[in-house]
């Protein structure tokens, strides 16, 4: 191959990898697995949860079995894109995870079998009908749900600071906001884009 060639191909090589923008996209993909993993277990229907990939997942672009391929140098952000975890398992992940289940199951449930509460379209629990408790529960309907809201606020928050990306926090919230509609029990209320109540 004559110099002038080698030269050229090497200057295509160099262009095409100056184009490359080395961006991490949120992965929709990998948040919506991990999302439905922490909502089914604060559910209590963790046997709900979506299997993992085949093999799991790891973010090494090395992995057994597969082939190196020698694009991965050029576009090493769409190979990375592939291969990205969403780390749900923190301590700090774990202790709000087990907070929000203990109160699901013991204090917000019986709320939202009444009526008295619903799943904003904020990813949050929203209070819906006061008058749906007795006048003795109405403070601890108000404290119950302020006390979930905080816990949501912190973990979409924390979610997105562990896995490096804080700037991924409204999108994690737009997926649990569909996700606790989605696995809401059938009779519960929540609230679509505009903001009506509807029911499951």
């Amino acid at each position: 191959m004559s110099l002038h060639k080698r030269l050229l191909i090497t200057g295509m090589i160099l262009a095409v990898a100056a184009c490359v923008t080395i961006n991490v996209y949120f992965p929709e993909a990998a948040a919506e697995r991990a999302v439905n993993e922490f909502v089914s277990s604060v559910n209590g229907n963790s046997d709900t949860a979506e299997p993992p990939l085949e093999g799991g997942e790891t973010s090494s672009l090395l992995q057994p079995g597969n082939y190196f391929d020698p694009l991965m140098l050029l576009v090493p952000a769409a190979y990375a894109q592939q291969n990205i975890d969403i780390n749900i398992n923190t301590a700090p992940i774990r202790a709000i995870q087990d907070r929000m289940r203990a109160r699901q199951a013991n204090e917000l449930k019986p709320f939202f079998e009444a009526g008295a509460i619903g799943y904003g379209n904020d990813a949050m629990v929203q209070v819906k009908n006061r008058s749906a408790v007795g006048l003795a529960d109405r403070n601890k309907l108000e404290q119950v749900v302020a006390a979930e809201n905080q816990d949501r606020t912190a973990v979409y928050r924390e979610i997105a600071v562990a896995n490096g990306h804080p700037e991924w926090e409204d999108d994690i919230r737009r997926l649990f906001a569909d996700e606790w509609v989605k696995q809401a029990e059938p009779g519960w209320f929540y609230q679509n884009a505009p903001g009506e109540w509807l029911q499951k």
